[in-house]
């Protein structure tokens, strides 16, 4: 054993795979290499072993505990891996860091990321703060396991958990939680499945928790019809306004020179955020993160979230203050106890025989999400945190919406979003991120039915398609297991004093409407030309100054057309010298007959907010102090990051009827913040009512 260089012989003695030793068969003095070294598979790249020990049972206790004893005659910066392996699909976990190391599959070794450290390849990671912090940053922490457990192990499934536990001394270093991240693989199934309980009790330290996710970096070698990671790089990419956002100037694949690449060119909301991923031609393989359900995440049902990027990168996303700021940041009080799993999602692998089919793995990928939602609630994880479909409750009923000056009769709330939330103010959903959330659309007629609810308390919470604002059930909801609540025939009254004058918009919390305008040839991502989500391109805010060069937006009610002749964002514009100023814009409408004793109403609803101030004026574009300021707002980011909404916001401001003159009126709205070129506000609908009447 003192012979140089015995170390490079493994890969010759078993060029094809690892060591496989059969009890009472093999012999260890000829079949057990002296050690267990790395295998090299390129320049500098290299990859951990798996050695099997094969051995038959006749007998197997399943009631009892076996013991498995290792002892070591030497260790070099070595580690120890869990490795779960139902003849499909092998996945490699380092133990205790419950960190995933290689994912093999269909002949490739390792669909993650080689030349990475293994810490960077598969993993759940969080972003933690002390109590008191504002923002949406803190300390990134890719957690690692200081315990393993085997928790199930049968011919149908495999459960394997990696914990780390808090206590006092790690006050200040650590977030003060108790972690187990689980794994699972089945029987038969070409993938696994993780979730993750986090746990914090009442006498610990309160903190602030902005992001939860798990991270899949996959090789970059496999990826196709995407930039790589180089072309990011500075003599590849020229930076943008964002740190995200890239010009691709001279990228390794041509195809792609003259793109803008940005992680948030592909967002999604969660109602769809169901199944993405990628897939590599040689060979044609598909890796697919499948989340079943939204219940685990923060936001409800349109909040955005990350889904794959460059890298490549394939998030599954549980808690983010995208799209929102800090208003979505879990932020826990002292003496508060706090308990939440996170998942099951289901990384999915498929492949085809033929380069040639290589996108049927797309169809049969969401085909598999499909099924994974139909077995949802899952009944294999092993924890008592995840309760079974038994062990869930059931609410039905029916909404209907009344605006006496849309209709005497009560309407039924066609495509409803109608959800369960954890108690809170009416429209508290959208900022809720401790709790669960569970969430349906309304058929034709106003009927839902929202089944496999956790127990606990809940509001019944709703928004309409077509109308402004939130409801909110006046009872709270009592779920427990087994129940089966008939919640009957519920009424939502929108907002409304008096009969519509003029309205611009459509009340569906989204800018999408409006006017989009084409990008700047220059910052063009071809994924977007003549798509449905044509605000996602890059740079949509310069526009603004060159479609309103001389002057700002002006709309003239009656005459003008919303979906081309208002702009789907109120962005500041750039000055000469480099500085911003704010915009103003002005509706002009005409009015016959003004009732000087009445109240009218102006209803601003607001589709995203990102450090912006909207004054508003009626008649005197001068007038100090306006006649209402919502004061400083959002953090949302959302004109940055290439959406069309985050945080809906409703404003409801009334107009004395003495300001009002018969002829042209006009209404002057200021987005008065104007320190950066991307502060803003997107709005969703407008609409000014007369004062009450009698009959409408």
């Amino acid at each position: 054993f003192r012979q140089y260089g015995l170390w490079e012989r493994y890969t010759e003695l078993y060029p094809e795979g690892d060591l496989v030793y059969k009890i009472g068969v093999s012999d260890y003095r000829k079949d057990w290499f002296f050690a267990q070294v790395v295998r090299k598979i390129g320049d500098n790249a290299y990859q951990g072993t798996t050695w099997q020990i094969k051995f038959e049972l006749d007998n197997v206790d399943r009631n009892g505990i076996y013991k498995l004893r290792v002892a070591l005659a030497s260790a070099t910066l070595a580690e120890l891996q869990v490795v779960m392996d139902n003849g499909i699909i092998q996945v490699t976990i380092s133990s205790p860091d419950g960190i995933v190391t290689g994912i093999q599959y269909n002949g490739i070794d390792n669909l993650l990321e080689v030349e990475d450290e293994e810490v960077h390849r598969g993993y759940w990671d969080l972003v933690w703060s002390k109590t008191g912090s504002t923002g949406t940053t803190g300390t990134f922490d890719v957690f690692k396991g200081t315990s393993f457990k085997v928790v199930v192990e049968t011919e149908d499934q495999v459960e394997v958990s990696f914990t780390r536990t808090w206590d006092i001394s790690l006050e200040g270093d650590v977030v003060p939680l108790n972690l187990d991240k689980r794994f699972i693989m089945l029987r038969n199934s070409p993938g696994f499945y993780s979730y993750a309980i986090f746990e914090h009790l009442e006498e610990w330290p309160p903190f602030n928790l902005p992001q939860v996710r798990i991270v899949f970096k996959l090789r970059k070698d496999k990826q196709r019809f995407m930039p790589l990671p180089e072309d990011r790089l500075l003599d590849r990419g020229q930076p943008l306004a964002t740190p995200e956002a890239v010009l691709l100037v001279n990228p390794v694949e041509p195809e792609f020179k003259g793109e803008v690449d940005d992680k948030y060119q592909y967002s999604s909301e969660n109602k769809d955020l169901k199944v993405h991923g990628w897939i590599s031609l040689n060979p044609p393989v598909g890796f697919w993160q499948i989340t079943p359900s939204s219940e685990f995440r923060s936001g409800g049902p349109i909040k955005q979230n990350l889904t794959s990027h460059v890298g490549p990168y394939c998030l599954a996303m549980f808690l983010s203050a995208h799209y929102a700021g800090e208003d979505l940041v879990l932020k826990l009080n002292p003496g508060e106890p706090w308990k939440k799993v996170f998942g099951p999602v289901f990384l999915y692998l498929n492949s085809v025989s033929s380069e040639d089919n290589a996108f049927s793995l797309w169809e049969d990928a969401k085909n598999q999400m499909l099924r994974e939602t139909q077995n949802w609630p899952y009944s294999f994880p092993a924890s008592e945190d995840f309760p079974k479909p038994d062990q869930r409750g059931k609410v039905c009923g029916r909404l209907e919406v009344q605006d006496r000056y849309v209709s005497y009769e009560p309407i039924p709330a066609n495509g409803a979003y109608i959800g369960l939330a954890p108690p809170g103010d009416v429209g508290s959903w959208q900022r809720e991120c401790k709790g669960y959330q569970f969430w349906t659309r309304a058929d034709e007629d106003g009927n839902f039915t929202i089944d496999n609810i956790r127990t606990g308390e809940y509001n019944i919470c709703a928004w309409v398609p077509g109308f402004i604002g939130d409801y909110k059930y006046d009872v709270v909801v009592n779920i427990t297991e087994g129940c089966d609540i008939s919640l009957g025939d519920l009424i939502y009254e929108p907002l409304r004093n008096g009969p519509t004058l003029w309205e611009i918009g459509i009340p569906d919390r989204t800018a999408a409407e409006f006017y989009i305008p084409d990008p700047d040839p220059k910052y063009i991502n071809k994924l977007y030309v003549n798509h449905p989500d044509r605000y996602r391109q890059y740079g949509l805010w310069e526009r603004y100054a060159d479609l309103y060069p001389d002057g700002d937006l002006v709309f003239t009610v009656g005459i003008s057309d919303y979906k081309n002749d208002w702009f789907f964002a109120q962005v500041n514009r750039k000055k000469e010298d480099g500085t911003y100023q704010g915009t103003t814009w002005q509706i002009k409408f005409m009015l016959r007959d003004v009732d000087h004793t009445g109240t009218y109403t102006l209803r601003l609803a607001l589709a995203t907010a990102h450090l912006a101030e909207l004054q508003v004026r009626v008649n005197d574009p001068k007038s100090d102090p306006p006649l209402f300021t919502t004061g400083e707002i959002g953090h949302d980011n959302t004109i940055a990051r290439h959406g069309i909404h985050g945080l809906y916001r409703l404003y409801n401001i009334d107009v004395a009827g003495v300001e009002l003159v018969e002829g042209e009126n006009i209404i002057f709205l200021t987005q008065a913040m104007n320190t950066d070129p991307l502060q803003g506000i997107m709005y969703d609908y407008i609409r000014l009512e007369c004062p009450p009447t009698t009959s409408s």
